[in-house]
Parts: C-alpha cells; sequence; structure tokens
C-alpha cells in the first residue's frame, strides 16, 4: 500500500481548503501579502502535487497596495457545485492596529480551474475566515468567523452563518452567530459539512501558534445549537512538543471516490536549534474514520498529527520534476515566482526587451509597502541554494539589484550590487532584522570591471552564508553567518503569518529606473 508523507505542501502553505471533483483532488492556501493571490495545488492520489493556478491575478481581483506584512489574503475557500468552482477569500487591510480590523471577504467564480476567474462580489466584512457551504437543497450559506473589537469583548466572538443568494450575487436574510467555540479559544476556520442527516462544524481553536487545534461539533439543525465532540479537540500538537508536525490545525475534510475520508491541516516543523518555522506554516493530510457514534477520529487513533498516514488504494501518479535552473527563455514568469503585493507592470519587469534575461527596472525599497521591483520563491527545504548572475551598472548610490532572502518588509538580507562614490561598483549586503537596518560588511567588495557578477546564498537550518564569483565557478564567502531563522513568524512581532523567500530585486530610489538583466536564476533543494 501506498503511504503519503507529511507535509505534502512545503513552505508557506497554510490555511488549506481541500476539494474533490471526480478523481482530482485541489488544494487552496493562503498568500497574504504576495501576489498573485491563493496557490491552488493538484493531485490525483493525494500523495503527489503540483502548484496549477493563482486564480486572483488582476488588480480589479486583489488590491493590496499598502498592506502591512501578513495582511492581504487569508484562508481562501475552494468549493464546487453544478460545474462552477467558487473561490472566498478575505483581504485585510487592517490587521496589526489595535482594536478594529478591515477584514473584507469577496467571491470569484470559473468554470475552468486554471482559466480566469470572475471579478469579485463583496460579500461581507463581519470578520476573517470566510467559507462557502453548498447544501443539498440547494441553498448557498457563508460562514466566517466573528471579529468583536471592542474593549474588553472576546475578540474571537464566533461563527456566524449567512444565506448567499447566487441570483442576487449578494447575502440574504438574517445573521446568526451559531458556534461561540469552546474552553480552547480564538475560534476561527469554520467549514460546513453534511452527513447522515447532521450537520457538521469543523473549526480552528487556540491560535495559529504552537497551541493550535481543529475542533469539530455537529447539530441537527443548520442553525444549531452545535454538541462538541467527545474527544475535542480531534487534531493537535500541543500536548506533545517532541511531534515532528507542530501547530497542527484549521483543517479541512474531503471524501474520497472509494468512500475514504481524509483531513488536510496546516502544520509547522521548527528547527531543533531555534524553535522557529523557517519554512512557514505547512499543510499536512490525516487518514480518517467515521464510527458507529457518527462522530469523525484519527485512523491512527488519539489527536496527534502523524509524519506518514496511508494513501488512498488508487494508481500513484507522480508529475514532472520542477527544472531546478529558470533560464528566463520564457516570455511569462514561472508560477513559483511572486511578487508583493501588486503585479509588475511592464516598465518595471521584462522577459522580452532582452530574449533570455530577466529585466528589472529600479523601483521603490524593500522597506516599501507599495511597489516593489522583486520576484521570488518560497524556501521549500531546510537547506537550499539559491544563485543567480546579474548585468548591473549603477550610476549612483541610490541603485541597487541584486539577491534577496527574506520573511518581510522588516526582516530580510540583501546581497546587492551599487555605486560608492570613492570605490566605484562595490557588492554590499544589507541586513534588516526586526525592522533595525544595518550595513554589516566591514569592507564592500569592488567589481568595477565586472560586467557580470555571480551571486548565491546558502541556507543550512538557521545558518545563511552569502557568496560571489567572477565566473560562476570559483566562489566566494561573503559576509558572515548570518542567522536564518529570523526569516520565521516565531521571531517577528505577533501576528505575523508567512515564511521565507529567496529572489531577485532591483532598487532605483532615485526614481530613474535604472536597469539590472539577470541571467537565470537557480534554487537547489539540499
Amino acid at each position: 500500500m501506498n503511504t503519503i508523507t507529511n507535509p505534502i505542501l512545503k513552505g508557506f502553505n497554510p490555511d488549506p481548503s481541500i476539494l474533490r471533483v471526480g478523481e482530482d483532488y485541489y488544494i487552496a492556501t493562503s498568500t497574504f501579502e504576495w501576489f498573485p493571490g491563493v496557490q491552488i495545488h493538484h493531485s490525483k492520489d493525494l500523495i503527489n502535487w503540483k502548484l496549477i493556478a493563482r486564480p486572483l491575478n488582476r488588480v480589479s481581483q486583489l488590491d493590496m497596495r499598502g498592506a502591512s506584512g501578513s495582511e492581504g489574503v487569508w484562508a481562501p475557500c475552494l468549493s464546487y457545485d453544478k460545474g462552477v468552482f467558487y473561490l472566498i477569500y478575505t483581504n485585510v487591510k487592517l490587521w496589526t492596529y489595535g482594536g478594529a480590523r478591515d477584514l473584507h471577504n469577496y467571491l470569484v467564480t470559473t468554470t475552468d480551474i486554471t482559466g480566469e476567474w470572475s471579478e469579485p462580489i463583496y460579500l461581507n466584512s463581519s470578520g476573517f475566515d470566510p467559507s462557502l457551504f453548498h447544501d443539498d437543497d440547494g441553498r448557498k450559506y457563508l460562514v466566517n468567523q466573528l471579529w468583536d473589537h471592542r474593549k474588553g469583548k472576546n475578540q474571537f466572538a464566533g461563527i456566524v452563518l449567512q444565506e448567499y443568494s447566487p441570483e442576487e450575487e449578494r447575502l440574504v436574510g438574517p445573521i446568526t452567530n451559531i458556534f461561540k467555540g469552546t474552553e480552547l479559544g480564538l475560534v476561527e476556520g469554520p467549514h460546513l459539512y453534511k452527513r447522515n442527516g447532521y450537520y457538521y462544524l469543523l473549526t480552528a481553536e487556540g491560535g495559529t501558534r504552537f497551541k493550535h487545534a481543529v475542533t469539530f461539533a455537529r447539530s441537527k439543525d443548520l442553525l444549531g445549537p452545535y454538541e462538541v465532540h467527545p474527544t475535542n479537540p480531534i487534531l493537535t500538537s500541543w500536548t506533545d512538543p517532541t511531534l515532528v508536525l507542530q501547530r497542527a490545525g484549521h483543517g479541512d475534510l474531503v471524501e474520497t471516490p472509494e468512500g475514504e475520508w481524509y483531513m488536510v491541516h496546516l502544520c509547522g516543523r521548527p528547527i531543533p536549534s531555534r524553535g522557529r518555522c523557517i519554512l512557514g506554516r505547512e499543510t499536512a493530510i490525516q487518514k480518517m474514520v467515521w464510527r458507529e457514534d457518527d462522530w469523525i477520529y484519527l485512523e491512527a487513533g488519539g489527536n496527534k498529527p502523524q509524519v506518514t498516514v496511508p494513501a488512498p488504494n488508487v494508481k500513484e501518479v507522480k508529475w514532472e520534476e520542477e527544472p531546478h535552473r529558470d533560464d528566463f527563455n520564457s516570455s511569462e514568469l514561472n508560477i513559483h515566482y511572486q511578487t508583493l503585493r501588486m503585479p509588475l507592470e511592464k516598465e518595471y519587469l521584462s522577459l522580452t526587451d532582452r530574449p533570455g534575461y530577466l529585466r528589472l527596472r529600479g523601483s521603490e525599497s524593500l522597506g516599501s509597502k507599495f511597489h516593489q521591483s522583486l520576484i521570488a520563491r518560497r524556501q521549500q527545504a531546510f537547506c537550499y541554494t539559491a544563485s543567480t548572475v546579474v548585468e548591473f551598472e549603477p550610476d549612483i548610490f541610490q541603485q541597487q539589484a541584486g539577491l534577496v532572502t527574506m520573511y518581510d518588509n522588516n526582516n530580510f538580507y540583501y546581497l546587492h550590487i551599487t555605486l560608492d562614490e570613492e570605490k566605484g561598483k562595490v557588492l554590499e549586503i544589507l541586513k534588516r532584522d526586526a525592522g533595525v537596518f544595518d550595513e554589516p560588511l566591514k569592507e564592500k567588495i569592488v567589481i568595477n570591471d565586472w560586467e557580470k557578477c555571480y551571486l548565491r546564498v546558502e541556507v543550512d537550518y538557521h545558518i545563511l552564508q552569502f557568496y560571489y564569483s567572477k565566473d560562476g565557478e570559483e566562489w566566494i564567502k561573503i559576509g558572515p553567518e548570518f542567522d536564518a531563522s529570523i526569516l520565521s513568524d516565531e521571531y517577528t512581532e505577533p501576528n505575523r503569518f508567512t515564511g521565507a523567500f529567496v529572489g531577485l530585486c532591483c532598487q532605483d530610489l532615485s526614481g530613474q529606473r535604472k536597469e539590472a538583466d539577470f541571467d537565470y536564476f537557480e534554487y537547489i533543494e539540499r
């Protein structure tokens, strides 16, 4: 029998929503301030997954200008009914400010999951983690977490339900708070199901850090009251710090064509030396079973997440392995790249101005929340090497281009080319640690006569080391060993939820849009 090894979606793929249509499985995960919004992976066997779509690819669907780190797209919900795919998501506009939050929920649809999705339908702004339930009588309902910003109140005020009218394209009827959570607190992440005459409500509780958990409740009436699972929570890592998969919570259920049940959930894998999840929150899966009492349980027993679980009894379907190196020979960016908050217009990014090269024109600083000339991909392994070669001739010190590893605009390491008025063209490192800026090199490296400069970063768990080369053969260390674990949400200030990225960028703080040409980008996991 085949087995599944967790996590199934590695490196910053949290808040999974799973869907089966026929023999195809799809998982949608959160992307926060990274654009395009929402990642959709596809599988035929629940073992092997392939990134196939990012549906929110237009500013009219997703405008994140000015979003702080970890705002933007939260907890998408993917569903299907009568030939139509439905995607619900929150665009968080204000989360870090104390008290009130701006939490706008939208719906987009399509008949082709890898095609273009519709313009968004605004739903409500009462809370985050929205989910659409299709009842067997044809009616549809939205559930979401209710946020109560008032002093002295429980901010996680329950799960509210309201009917959605496809004909009117809006929510209709009364709003009902159907579940206020358990003693674990911080109830969120709702999903509704119907089976054997019961409505089942799956929720997340305990907060998305190490006390995270999945809770389960049921009712004969959609509006409740809901009784809680007798062994609640049905999944958590909190009681066992030795588990590989920590932070287990925020789940969603799926049934196979053969009647087997699985639950996807988010998790984190802390590195032993730091206790920080440098890969962010990832997606894992557990085999589930229904018992005679009409409650669902982990097939393995208990409530601890398993690293290895039985796979469905179907033929394994493996996807073609992704190439490690991108030579930028396509006119379209590889699907694994994302930008920050907004798409890069053609005046800032081009794959055709110089065929075989990625051309970036300098824009705002790495601290900007509005417009950066940057493309990056997720770190998806504890150990990796990323490298590039760049041609860049800065005229002034305000022009920079190079290789960046980052968590958000407050936490990054940046190896780049710039200009020093006395030395000429040089290599420099910028570091931002919890918002504190530094230039840690004792001496800048002069590269005046170099047409090309090769740049590399090696990450080995919490150790990050930069290198440079004139020919791509002989690599020279530059700078000290840095702490890669600061690129994690355990290190950053509270309410950060994303993961580490590595990529290419160019800045021109003078506004002249100085261009940099990158010949390739290579990412190799070790």
